[in-house]
């Protein structure tokens, strides 16, 4: 992907009956619909020559979206200072959901500000990390 010049921020595979392979790319400054029409085209005929998936599946390609996914440590560090909500695989004294300001992140865990008190959440006890979008 990032031969094209993207990032590939999620993958979601999907088989069965109604097989889906969604792409969640990402570009700075930002993802347009040329760009997901693009992309689309170039690992639709690589899929079409490499056939790598044995079930018949749609290939849909998107942006992140406002309420992106944050995965890596680069991610949590492009998104520092601002608003996340996390959730844990388990809790942490009786928590497993946080919703606050991202305020520091390594490559071990993050820290977020939860009506003033900072979380230190270890990235690996991390279920999912979403960016909470502006108004």
């Amino acid at each position: 992907m990032q031969a094209l010049g993207y990032e590939l921020v999620d993958l979601e595979v999907r088989a069965g009956r109604e097989g889906l392979l969604r792409l969640f790319i990402d570009k700075d400054p930002c993802v347009t619909l040329a760009d997901c029409e693009f992309v689309s085209q170039q690992i639709g005929a690589f899929l079409d020559v490499e056939d790598p998936l044995p079930w018949s599946y749609t290939l849909e390609v998107s942006s992140p979206g406002a309420d992106r996914r944050l995965r890596t440590p680069e991610h949590f560090e492009r998104f520092a200072d601002c608003t996340i909500r996390v959730e844990l695989e388990q809790a942490i004294e009786g928590r497993r959901r946080f919703k606050g300001k991202l305020v520091a992140s390594d490559d071990e865990a993050i820290t977020v500000d939860v009506d003033g008190r900072n979380w230190r959440l270890q990235l690996d006890a991390v279920a999912v990390a979403r960016l909470v979008p502006e108004d």
